[in-house]
């Protein structure tokens, strides 16, 4: 019998994975429930496991192999047919879904937008929402609120502003149809399990297409006006767009490919940023002694003002903490390709057509990668920092997100604009429960009381 001394600390909360073969019929069912319950706990000690639901597949979670994916042989590993299936419908053929060529020239032109100095140029942009943000938390001062619902709002309102600054669209008509979207089509169909091709019709797809089409028509007229009428002084992402070009083609984007990309930027920008925030906000209520040194670290830098991009390299555990939340609770927690040549992935043959399973969240937890791998230890990523291959929420290679940062620069802005000014306490029995469809999400929200200092 353990003694209280003994007692190992409670961990922030976590996906309980699975401990039997789920087959056809469970696989359907945990996919669409929570994604993550696909994984296998084992899968947070093995290297790689293969097996076969519907089609051949490998889950990895070896550094080596998955630099050999992402990195030295990327081209042999699309993105797989699910997550075309998924996405393309709501982005098209954009840098997040385009493969090859397409992949390529995209890429080229929109690498330039998101240079450093373009994205430090986009800060005073993220300050103004810290600041929104926190007058909303001080209407709330005192009571309990959702921190998820606050933190969408906050980076919407980023998103929207440094992507279509002049307006031109409805945010609200937008951001209800990236939701309802998400809702109606991101979880698997068991035709995705049993590997079916893309020309067979899934019906919860067929029925979601609505509203983003009418988006689609909205974005639609503000590039086409804003081609007309041209930008404002600060050049903001659909600004910088419409002057790229490639520079080995010296190709420029159409008004759908333009469409295309900036829904991307759109739905990851603000989704993911705003997943991060909370989970953050989450994990210091966790661990008050955290949050208290955070915000101690925070007031000595900002004093009363909110935090800017000036102000990066004087919050270096806010950064910690925003990377520790990454790794805990990465938004893009289960990625997947497809093989496209025969290979040896860590002794294991995989055959052209096979899915590679790319579970990121298993990998940010896996014991032989990671010190006690559930505790929320922000001085994990201080000094010695783990192999490349190990701590992947951006992704890597040529792939890697390419507005990586400008998440980064936007959480720490607000993370430690809030900490400075509030203290946010758990509820009791109100903690968020960690849920895959899409991106991974606090079931119910991020409750937690908020006190203005």
């Amino acid at each position: 019998m353990q003694t209280a001394a003994q007692t190992p600390p409670p961990c922030p909360a976590r996906v309980p994975l699975s401990n039997v073969p789920l087959g056809i019929w469970g696989s359907l069912q945990a996919g669409r429930r929570n994604v993550l319950e696909l994984i296998p706990e084992i899968a947070t000690h093995a290297p790689i496991l293969s097996g076969r639901t519907g089609k051949r597949w490998h889950m990895v979670m070896d550094p080596g192999a998955l630099k050999q994916i992402l990195r030295d042989r990327v081209e042999d590993y699309p993105k797989s047919l699910v997550t075309k299936l998924i996405l393309e419908p709501a982005i098209g053929d954009s840098l997040f879904v385009a493969d090859g060529q397409s992949w390529m020239w995209q890429r080229r032109t929109a690498a330039p937008v998101f240079s450093h100095r373009n994205v430090a140029a986009l800060a005073p942009v993220m300050t103004a929402a810290a600041e929104r943000s926190s007058a909303r938390l001080d209407a709330v001062s005192g009571r309990a609120a959702d921190l998820f619902d606050e933190m969408v709002t906050a980076t919407f309102e980023v998103i929207s502003d440094v992507t279509l600054s002049g307006g031109g669209f409805d945010r609200t008509a937008v951001h209800a149809a990236i939701e309802h979207y998400i809702a109606g089509t991101a979880k698997l169909s068991v035709l995705d399990i049993l590997g079916l091709p893309g020309w067979v019709p899934r019906p919860s797809r067929l029925l979601a297409g609505g509203q983003m089409r009418a988006m689609k028509r909205m974005a639609d007229s503000a590039i086409d006006r804003r081609r007309a009428e041209g930008g404002g002084a600060v050049p903001d992402l659909l600004d910088l767009l419409l002057a790229g070009q490639d520079p080995e083609s010296g190709r420029r984007m159409r008004t759908a490919e333009l469409r295309d990309n900036l829904l991307t930027f759109i739905v990851a920008g603000h989704e993911t940023t705003a997943l991060t925030l909370a989970w953050a906000l989450y994990l210091c209520a966790f661990d008050p002694a955290v949050q208290e040194a955070a915000r101690h670290e925070a007031q000595q830098a900002l004093g009363s003002r909110a935090a800017g991009a000036a102000d990066m390299p004087a919050l270096p555990l806010i950064r910690r903490i925003v990377e520790e939340t990454l790794r805990l609770y990465p938004p893009a927690a289960f990625l997947s390709r497809t093989a496209r040549v025969a290979d040896t992935l860590c002794g294991r043959e995989v055959r052209p057509g096979d899915t590679v399973i790319l579970p990121i969240y298993a990998l940010h937890r896996h014991h032989a990668l990671w010190r006690e791998p559930d505790m929320f230890d922000p001085d994990r990523f201080d000094g010695t920092r783990p192999d490349r291959f190990a701590f992947l929420p951006f992704g890597d290679g040529p792939r890697i997100c390419i507005g990586a940062n400008f998440a980064l620069q936007e959480a720490v802005i607000i993370l430690a604009t809030l900490l400075a000014r509030f203290r946010f306490t758990a509820i009791p029995g109100r903690a968020p429960k960690p849920v895959m469809i899409l991106t991974l999400r606090p079931q119910g929200g991020v409750w937690l009381n908020v006190e203005r200092l």
